[in-house]
């Protein structure tokens, strides 16, 4: 595969200059990108500014003597999208009560359309990437699959419950085809609570080894602390942990939702007093210039909003330019929110005030006003 230093790609009507593994990135006019990708189509030299740039930005310069040993450069897409989600599976080795994913089956695309799908994200436009489960690490393709996207020209996020990070040949992976980040779930600060969270003996050693060894190769990692009944008692212990061991950047979540079925058992799984007010809904890009992908290959406009939805494998790309569609039609205020007149100032969007709906839920832990209208 050709390991690019330097990724060259429009990006929602700009262009942008990207080192892979790294999520700051250079704006050039489009003249400056035509100049590129010629450059790159003939194999000339790279232009004097082109170095400029990247000792600029990165601090380091290109050691190829022509540019197309070094650059890749992306086609413009017919399409308007530029970030994507995908879910390689469902399966997962933890077992948390509050999953929003409810029943997590193992099951998912064989090779061919995996990278027949990760084609088609790539013809879209898709730039940022988030590969994520159920638990991306032990799926037996995900080294694979991440990449044949790295070598697409995607940047790649990672999303992982942190089991998997401790083995040599994740770590050699991820040494080598770098992310830009890789988002980590913490769900304890002792083994006992870990256990009891994730319901999966030793994960606590295996998950903190693995962060050690993140640390110590100088990957991009983000810790979300993920706060629940069960762990609550150790969320300061959680936030010393974080920075005292590792010292990378974090936040703290403890907001469940429903299952995307809109079964409530992972509310019940909230520590209430730890809940916090969710800032006023503006509005979204979902469907627009991001979607999200289950593990069958059908998308949709984000991970709650899943019905309606296309699916690729049958449809082809062309059925991406359906979400936006399918987007505004689901953030209308229809159902159990008709006729409220504070929706101006609503904190929760409309998919997933439909969910908390079909959950039965207490409608203080979605809608600030208390009742429609009042």
């Amino acid at each position: 595969m050709f390991v690019h230093s330097l990724l060259v790609s429009p990006f929602l009507g700009q262009y942008l200059i990207l080192q892979p593994g790294h999520a700051a990135g250079v704006q050039i006019p489009e003249n400056r990108y035509e100049e590129l990708r010629t450059a790159v189509a003939e194999d000339q030299p790279a232009p004097p500014w082109l170095d400029q740039a990247t000792e600029a930005a990165w601090n380091t310069r290109l050691l190829a003597s022509t540019i197309g040993r070094a650059v890749l450069v992306r086609e413009r897409s017919r399409f308007g999208f530029g970030r994507a989600s995908w879910e390689i599976n469902l399966g997962c080795d933890a077992d948390c009560g509050f999953c929003y994913l409810g029943e997590k089956r193992f099951e998912g695309l064989g090779w061919a359309d995996k990278t027949r799908m990760l084609d088609m994200l790539a013809e879209a436009g898709v730039l940022w990437f988030q590969i994520t489960g159920g638990e991306a690490l032990i799926d037996p393709q995900f080294a694979a699959a991440y990449e044949y996207a790295y070598g697409l020209g995607l940047m790649i996020q990672v999303s992982t419950n942190g089991s998997q990070l401790h083995k040599k040949p994740i770590q050699e992976l991820f040494t080598r085809l770098r992310p830009y980040r890789l988002t980590v779930s913490l769900y304890g600060a002792t083994s006992g609570t870990y256990e009891a969270v994730t319901r999966n003996r030793g994960m606590y050693e295996r998950v903190t080894c693995g962060l050690d060894k993140c640390r110590d190769a100088g990957l991009p990692v983000r810790i979300n602390i993920i706060v629940a009944a069960e762990n609550a008692h150790e969320t300061d212990a959680m936030v010393r942990l974080v920075d005292e061991r590792w010292g990378f950047p974090y936040q703290v979540f403890s907001n469940m939702s429903p299952t995307i079925h809109g079964e409530a058992a992972p509310l019940a799984q909230q520590a209430e007093k730890y809940l916090t007010p969710r800032r006023v809904f503006t509005g979204c890009n979902a469907g627009h210039t991001f979607f999200h992908v289950n593990p069958h290959g059908i998308a949709s406009i984000c991970k709650i909003g899943r019905d309606p939805s296309v699916n690729l494998m049958v449809e082809g790309v062309d059925a991406l330019a359906r979400l936006g569609g399918i987007a505004e039609s689901l953030q209308l205020r229809t159902g159990g929110c008709s006729g409220c007149t504070k929706a101006d100032t609503c904190r929760t969007c409309r998919p997933m005030a439909k969910l908390h709906q079909e959950a039965g839920d207490d409608r203080s832990l979605y809608c600030q006003h208390g009742g429609y209208g009042s």
